[in-house]
């Protein structure tokens, strides 16, 4: 490999049931998910703004491409998933970033999960309708 060597970066975001792959390297800013334009796979403004995210943070816009497979959960969660993917992998191609991201809150995978649901019950909290008489 030659001093200008081309990084490759691969990484996992999560969130939810949200599963996505993220791989990361030197570009012009492209962003597909799943094969799609970001702007297509993703109707909504605030998703495609928290994909942008991590970039807009360390100012690193433009900087890379990156090529998103993302798998489960739903609109929002799958775009959180592809963030936190977005955010290891640049932790990956630059450590410095570090302080940033963790003070915008990007590195942490957020904990929360769907509660089970229990028996007895419409779902996990929700009990039948009570008849005093």
């Amino acid at each position: 490999m030659s001093a200008d060597r081309v990084h490759v970066v691969w990484a996992t975001g999560k969130r939810k049931s949200s599963v996505a792959r993220v791989r990361l390297q030197p570009g012009d800013g492209t962003i597909l998910v799943n094969d799609r334009p970001l702007d297509g796979y993703f109707g909504r403004e605030t998703s495609r703004m928290i994909v942008h995210q991590p970039f807009e943070v360390t100012s690193t816009l433009n900087q890379y491409r990156v090529d998103v497979s993302v798998q489960g959960g739903g609109v929002a969660a799958q775009s959180v998933a592809i963030r936190h993917g977005i955010t290891r992998a640049l932790l990956q191609a630059n450590p410095d970033l570090r302080s940033s991201l963790k003070k915008a809150g990007f590195i942490t995978r957020d904990p929360r999960e769907v509660e089970r649901k229990k028996y007895g019950r419409h779902k996990a909290r929700k009990r039948p309708q009570y008849s005093k008489r």
